[in-house]
Order: structure tokens, then C-alpha cells, then sequence
């Protein structure tokens, strides 16, 4: 069958706006995607449903829509989304309203049956994540538009692929190289030249939005439009592949995609094959992600200016220590930006973070804050914050479990009303790490420099609950040769101080001249509860990139 051509317009809620319609006009596609869900726009979400029922879903999408809707049906691209979030329903028919204002007829569907919260009292939103076979049913049935809640963002590109050529759930080769192409589409321009380490290698100063041609023996290429900013080349791909993985089974609900098995190759300008990919039975569990307030949060930055900064630090801790005494989480973060004989007063400037968390707002509101202002004429000398401490903000917490596939129904519920049962996996295979693969022969014993990593390897990390995943990647067969034996878990411990009494895990990827990382409890309990300086780990890989070691100069 022919090629089925899927671009990505989202690769989180809050994304450029414009890229709908760019995605639309700027070349031809079949399906367009958006993924608009985070885990923590789903407790973002989730409060919003607390003030309205009726709302849980991403208002830009239909925003979006408004704009794009009659323009997306007169090129015949259909749109498949996880906007939906905590309310697909809610949000098919605010769909299907929208059609009808503009009088354009669009046939809507939605999925649904994530929803786990009932289950899990005192969760603020409970949800499995689900795979593809639900978009299908709808696409196959005839929806123009399909809206989801929670599955998996490769989901949104393996369901079109299923539909379109036809594939039964147990073809896990096919089925894993869509989910690789939905992996490298779902975040958006970070597949094109966004958010990627050797940045200066093109103009990324507008990234466009990245499309998959997908072949129905499950091969694809990346590319994007012609014209577009940006550019794809092996590197690009390669850092949104390793981008929030971890080992070499990349397990999902309808395959577990061994991340071991891709090959990559430029096809042209702006073209990456992604071909190779095997696939095997899922787990017999699903992934669910459970959200609940954490409680509240404050804080504030004092900023010490100048001679004595230790000595002015330890000052500040002392005078705020009477108001400190009920909080059950106190964390004091002394961040030395200041250099000596600075030009400027801010780079002479140091700042001492003070963060706070309780279950009382009171406790971490006006306690804190009138404790922190009262300072103002009575502490070191150049006393100023950057902000005054405000009343104190609810804060949430991610964790992941994992749930029975017989205890989620999952649903789709096509344009026409019908309701139609998505049956579970029935080949299954519990999840284990696969042997270390072989290593390449070390380079040979020469002269070495001290310098950045940065120099010879690119990296993208980032969050999956309070855990972190780095992924360093070689751009030469030589440079592989030296980083598979150089960056060991326990040399990665000692250029990340954070890691040192962290449980770290190396996985190395010889196909991609790679090793990723994960970083088990460095982000505390996620991204919500805002734990860290960086709580997604997005810098992580930089900082990783930016420390010295003993180089090859023949690397260098």
C-alpha cells in the first residue's frame, strides 16, 4: 500500500500555535498529530476539573481547530490527538459543536477508557496509558477527527499506521517501527533541530514541524517540510530517540520495541531511514501514571551581593530558622553565580534559594513570607530578594504504576455513537533486560587533553516520574570506541555530584553509538512537586556535556 505521511503539530500543551496550519499548508500530509499531554499537564488538568466538570481538556486545541478545521478537511488530512486529556468526551463534542458552527462535516471520534481515578481514591487523576488500537477502530470506521485521553504519544502515530495497512496486533515488528516513528515525532521540533546539543549546525532559529513517510513494512522516514526551518539530519533523530528512554526494551501497550535493533541512516537532505526495528509481545501489565496534590510549596531568593557570601548565607539561615521550624521539607540551595572583581553587580551576585513544602499552606504562606520580608533592614548588608515569597502554591506528585490489562476497558467510540471494546494484548511477555551487548575494541593508548565531553559526544535528557534518562551519543565509529569504555555508570557518578548515592543504570545502544542512562530518584516525586533547579532534567545532558575529562587528542 502506499506511504502514509504523518506530521506532528504538538509536542506539549502550550506549543507553537501556529503549527497546525503551517503542518497544513506548508506540504502534503494523511494524518496530523498532536500531542498535547504531559505528566504534568494531567495534574494541570486535573485541577481544572475540580473547578469545572466539564473541562479537563486542552483549550488550544480547539482553538487550534477553529483556525485549521475547515482547512485540514478540504485537504483531506484526518487529526488525531490526545487533547481529549482527563474529558475526551467533553472534547469530541465541543468537536463535533465547533464543526457544526463552521458548517464544515467532519465525522468525530474519541477514545476512552483510561480513566482510573475511581480506583485509586485520593489521586487527583488516575490514568492508563493506552495504545493504538483504539485510534484505529475509529480511523477504520471513517472518523476525519479522533481525540483521545491518555495513551501513549507513539500511540498517536501507530494507531493511523494500523489502520492505514492493515496490521493485526501481532505483527510487533511493524507495530515497533511506528512506535519508534511516534517516539521521534511526538515532541515536536526537538526532532528537527530543537533543543539538540550541536544546535550551530543549521539555522534553528524556527525549527519546522517534523513528518514521518511510513512504509507498511513498519521502515519510516523522518523529514519535514520543504522550506521549513530547522534541519534532520542522523543527530537529530538520534537525540529524540534516546530522548526519556531507558533500557533496550522500550515497553508499551501494544509491543515492546527493542530500542537495540534501530538503524538509522541519512536518505538525502533533511532525511533520516529509521529501518531495523523488532518488536515483541508487551507486558502483561499497562503503565498508569496517578497524580495527587502533594501538598503546598514556597520559596524564595535572597540574593547576596559581593565580599563574604558564605558568612552572609549562614547569617540569612540563622535569622530565618525561628520560622522554619514547622515546615516538614525545608531545602537551602547556595547557587555561587558571583565572580570576584565582577563588572557587573549581577555577576558579583550570589543567589541562596530557600525552597519549603508542607501539607499547611500556612505554614509555608504568610509564616514564611513575612519572615523572609522582615529581614529587609535587618540582615547582611545589600539585603534584596529577586521576588517577595507569595502565600504558598499547591504542588503535585507523579507516580507511576502498573496495572492488570483486564481491569482497563478500553473503548472506542465512533462517530456515529457506537461503541466498540478494544480486547488486551493476548500474547504477553513479562519485561527483562537484555544481555550486555558487545563492546568495540578501545582506542589505542595516546596523548590526552583535558576538555569538555561536549567536544566529541552530543546528550538529551530528561523526566519520567523523579527519575532522570541522559542519552550520550558518539558522532564518529572512533569516538563510540572511546565513550563505550570511558563513560562507565560509576565515572557518570562522578561528573553528576547529584548522582554520587543515586541508584544509575547504563545501557548501551551500539546501533546508535550510544549509552543512556537513568538516574533513578534525582527529580524527588516529579516534575510537579519541584524538587530540583532543573525538576524535568532538560539541562542535565548539558551540564554532562560541559564537564572535563582526559580526552584523546585524536578525538579532539
Amino acid at each position: 500500500m502506499s506511504v502514509l505521511r504523518v506530521g506532528n503539530a504538538s509536542g506539549f500543551y502550550g506549543d507553537r500555535f501556529s503549527a497546525m496550519r503551517e503542518m497544513l499548508t506548508d506540504g502534503p500530509l494523511d494524518v496530523l498529530t498532536g500531542d498535547y499531554l504531559a505528566e504534568l499537564t494531567m495534574l494541570i488538568l486535573g485541577r481544572d476539573r475540580l473547578k469545572d466538570p466539564g473541562a479537563g481538556y486542552a483549550r488550544t486545541f480547539l482553538r487550534q481547530l477553529e483556525e485549521c478545521l475547515g482547512l485540514a478537511h478540504e485537504r483531506g488530512v484526518r487529526i488525531v490527538a490526545n487533547a481529549g486529556g482527563l474529558n475526551p468526551a467533553g472534547l469530541a463534542d465541543a468537536v463535533r459543536a465547533l464543526a457544526g458552527r463552521l458548517g464544515i462535516p467532519v465525522r468525530v471520534a474519541h477514545v476512552e477508557g483510561d480513566d482510573l481515578t475511581a480506583a485509586h481514591p485520593g489521586t487527583l487523576a488516575a490514568h492508563a496509558y493506552l495504545g493504538g488500537f483504539g485510534i484505529a477502530a475509529c480511523l477504520r470506521a471513517g472518523a476525519d477527527v479522533v481525540v483521545t485521553g491518555r495513551v501513549t504519544d507513539a500511540a498517536l502515530v501507530t494507531g493511523p499506521a494500523a489502520a492505514h495497512f492493515g496490521w493485526a496486533p501481532t505483527e510487533y515488528d511493524r507495530l515497533a517501527g511506528a512506535v519508534v516513528a511516534g517516539h521521534l515525532l511526538e515532541c515536536g521540533a526537538q526532532a528537527t533541530g530543537g533543543n539538540y546539543a550541536f544546535f550551530q549546525d543549521g539555522d534553528v532559529r524556527r525549527p519546522g514541524f517534523p513528518l514521518a513517510e511510513l512504509h507498511a513494512d513498519g521502515t519510516s522516514v523522518i523529514t519535514k517540510h520543504d522550506g521549513t526551518g530547522g534541519f534532520v539530519d542522523v543527530g537529530t533523530v538520534t537525540a529524540q530517540l534516546l530522548y526519556e528512554t531507558g533500557g533496550a526494551r522500550y515497553a508499551g501497550p501494544d509491543v515492546t520495541t527493542r530500542l537495540d535493533t534501530v538503524r538509522l541512516g541519512q536518505d538525502g537532505p533533511d532525511r533520516v531511514r529509521v529501518e531495523g526495528v523488532r518488536g515483541e509481545a508487551p507486558p502483561p501489565t499497562l503503565k498508569a501514571g496517578l497524580n495527587r496534590l502533594g501538598g503546598f510549596r514556597n520559596e524564595v531568593a535572597f540574593v547576596l551581593t559581593g565580599l563574604d557570601i558564605e558568612a552572609k548565607a549562614a547569617l540569612v539561615r540563622d535569622q530565618m530558622e525561628p520560622a522554619l521550624g514547622k515546615v516538614s521539607d525545608v531545602r537551602w540551595d547556595l547557587v555561587r553565580t558571583d565572580r570576584p572583581d565582577a563588572p557587573t553587580e549581577e555577576t558579583a551576585s550570589a543567589l541562596l534559594r530557600l525552597v519549603v513544602r508542607d501539607a499547611d499552606q500556612q505554614v509555608v504562606g504568610r509564616a514564611l513570607s513575612g519572615a523572609a520580608i522582615e529581614l529587609a533592614l535587618a540582615s547582611h548588608p545589600g539585603f534584596h530578594v529577586l521576588a517577595p515569597p507569595g502565600k504558598g502554591a499547591p504542588y503535585g506528585v507523579f507516580e507511576a504504576a502498573h496495572v492488570p490489562r483486564d481491569t482497563v476497558d478500553h473503548v472506542a467510540v465512533l462517530h456515529d455513537g457506537r461503541r466498540v471494546p478494544v480486547p488486551a494484548a493476548q500474547d504477553t511477555a513479562v519485561l527483562r533486560a537484555v544481555p550486555e551487548p558487545p563492546l568495540p575494541e578501545p582506542l589505542p593508548p595516546g596523548p590526552v587533553r583535558r576538555a569538555p565531553l561536549g567536544l566529541v559526544a552530543g546528550a538529551r535528557s530528561g523526566d519520567k516520574g523523579g527519575d532522570a534518562n541522559v542519552g550520550v551519543w558518539a558522532r564518529t565509529d572512533d569516538a563510540w570506541r572511546w565513550l563505550a569504555h570511558e563513560l562507565t555508570a560509576d565515572r557518570f557518578r562522578e561528573l553528576i555530584p547529584e548522582a554520587r548515592d543515586l541508584p544509575v543504570t547504563r545501557h548501551p545502544l551500539p546501533n546508535l553509538r550510544a549509552l543512556n542512562f537513568v538516574v533513578e530518584g534525582i527529580l524527588g516525586e516529579g516534575v510537579a512537586a519541584q524538587a530540583r533547579f532543573d525538576p524535568q532534567a532538560k539541562a542535565l545532558g548539558e551540564w554532562l556535556r560541559a564537564r572535563h575529562l582526559d580526552i584523546p587528542e585524536a578525538l579532539l
